[in-house]
């Protein structure tokens, strides 16, 4: 079909199919018949699969000539958010996926399974490598990072020690030192404290939310509980619980939000130290960090800015899922030694436009196909006009954060912005923040942060607070912001799309949050994206140049 025809295919909707999970009968070799140990294909290198989640998450990463491949959770998968490993089972879908995005590649091909968690048990006949945890979270990092040489930090709670530091070069990674604190240190303090707040297991990004609402102007007050005779972390805790208790008439949202920052800042302010130990103990420029700790945005920034080390860098997925990839990677290391490489935020599985034809066929849709530039036109219209986009193209995302594959997309100059998204789509609090996308080359036009944030890891100053008003909950005044980068050929359409919208609203910056509905994962096929788009608020969906409106 020519790429400059207009709209060439309708089709009346008639009803909406029940929808089963995702499988893909492409896949026809299982893996409980893989033989294990067998040499991989000629020329195509050795196939390491690394394997993390059991405690949650489980995760899939393949690493072909020490290079990362393909990353997929099973929750995206199942659509079970946060499944486990099952003691002495593979997380099979998964698993099927990575095979088929290293290359249509048969179980018999892989030469090593790799884990870091001890609790993970994977089919006795398998040919299993085990990696130090915190190893595999520093591998993780250094090797996804664009740097020759750099320390390492690792914050982790779920493991002992709960924090080390490495130095990474073309050698490999030295262990320089470990911390070992009770409660799993920082992460651990951060966590303990998120359900001080009544915030359950898994939802620190609800106390950095709320925190995000204040400046953090009451921290000298932890300081000064560690240096007295109370200065444990119970101690750090229970004033915590006696702020929190003593509102002293003030409206309790902003109460909260002001207890929040303070311990945020506090913590860290005790991160910076360590940062300054491992530069005082590597004599490295470049900083890689990786744990759960450094999902935090506010701490991510906080070391970048601080100066400390030249540069920082964050991995798309630094805690759990992360370790599947470092541990596949340190155990590639004696096969296929290689230097860093930037790794592509986009690991996972990919739909072509006849498979995702064939979907909306199947569920009696009807649908606009339009070349690029049209779906483009239509996404801006959309969007001036205040509605939600479901945007869905390429390969997904392996990380946390949607980045444009997988994205909801809105304006934020939308008067009701932040209520459709917390309200009539995500059913959070009224007062959560969401990130924004903006070429890199104009990031500095509308944020005071670094220089790119190609992951949205970082935290940004809002420069015109006024215009981006609708955005900002009373009190915050930071957003985490990805730049789009101008040289990455992945984000291309991303990048036009951003441009169309400034050249029609003067302000090149979209809402970008993760496409998924309410309390479950983000979607991976046109069949997950199609699901979610008839059960929440969304107005317009884009799988690749097909358009579906309700």
């Amino acid at each position: 079909m020519p790429e400059d025809n207009p709209v060439i295919a309708r089709h009346r909707l008639a009803q909406l199919s029940v929808l089963p999970a995702h499988t893909d009968t492409r896949i026809a070799a299982r893996i409980g018949g893989a033989q294990t140990g067998a040499s991989a294909a000629a020329g195509t290198g050795q196939l390491v699969i690394g394997i993390s989640g059991a405690r949650r998450n489980a995760t899939v990463a393949a690493c072909s000539r020490g290079t990362l491949v393909a990353v997929c959770e099973q929750e995206r998968l199942s659509r079970m958010r946060g499944v486990p490993l099952e003691r002495g089972r593979l997380p099979v879908e998964a698993v099927e996926a990575v095979l088929r995005l290293a290359g249509e590649r048969h179980p018999s091909e892989v030469h090593l399974y790799a884990v870091a968690e001890e609790a993970a048990v994977l089919p006795a006949e398998l040919r299993v490598a085990r990696v130090e945890h915190h190893k595999a979270h520093a591998a993780s990092a250094f090797y996804t990072s664009p740097f020759e040489r750099a320390a390492v930090l690792v914050c982790d709670r779920h493991s002992n020690p709960c924090t080390s530091v490495w130095v990474a070069d073309g050698a490999g990674l030295q262990h320089v030192a470990s911390v070992d604190a009770a409660g799993g240190g920082l992460a651990g303090l951060y966590s303990d404290c998120a359900r001080v707040f009544g915030f359950g297991a898994g939802q620190e990004h609800r106390l950095e939310a709320l925190a995000r609402l204040d400046r953090g102007r009451e921290a000298d007050g932890f300081d000064r509980v560690r240096k007295g005779a109370a200065g444990s972390e119970g101690g750090l805790l229970a004033l915590v619980a006696e702020w929190l208790a003593a509102q002293n008439g003030q409206e309790p949202l902003r109460h909260r939000a002001q207890v929040a920052s303070a311990f945020q800042a506090y913590v860290g302010r005790r991160l910076l130290e360590t940062v300054s130990d491992a530069r005082a103990s590597t004599g490295m420029r470049h900083l890689c960090v990786a744990g759960g700790l450094f999902y935090n945005t506010c701490f991510n920034t906080m070391i970048r800015q601080s100066g400390i080390f030249d540069d920082v860098f964050v991995a798309p997925n630094p805690g759990n899922a992360g370790l599947a990839c470092g541990a596949a990677l340190v155990a590639a290391e004696p096969l296929d030694r290689r230097a860093p490489l930037a790794v592509s935020p986009f690991l996972g599985p990919e739909y072509d436009p006849h498979e995702i034809k064939c979907t909306l066929e199947n569920c009696k849709l009807s649908y606009d196909y339009g070349d690029e530039r049209q779906v483009i036109a239509a996404t801006v219209d959309a969007l001036q006009r205040g509605q939600l986009v479901g945007w869905f193209q390429g390969r997904m995302e392996w990380g946390h954060r949607a980045l444009g594959n997988r994205s909801i997309l809105a304006s934020p100059l939308s008067s009701y912005v932040l209520d459709n998204l917390n309200v009539f789509l995500k059913q959070r609090e009224r007062h959560r923040t969401y990130g924004v996308s903006v070429p890199e080359a104009d990031a500095s036009v509308w944020f005071l942060g670094p220089p790119r944030a190609r992951f949205m890891e970082f935290e940004y100053e809002v420069i015109d607070r006024e215009r981006f008003r609708n955005l900002l909950p009373d009190g915050a005044t930071t957003v985490r912001v990805q730049t789009i980068p101008e040289d990455d050929a992945a984000f291309r359409r991303y990048l036009l799309l951003h441009r169309a919208f400034g050249q029609a609203t003067g302000v090149p910056v979209l809402v970008n949050t993760s496409f998924n509905g309410f309390s479950e994962p983000i979607v991976c096929s046109p069949r997950d994206a199609i699901r979610v788009f008839f059960g929440t608020g969304l107005d317009m969906l884009v799988l690749d140049r097909f358009i579906v409106r309700k």
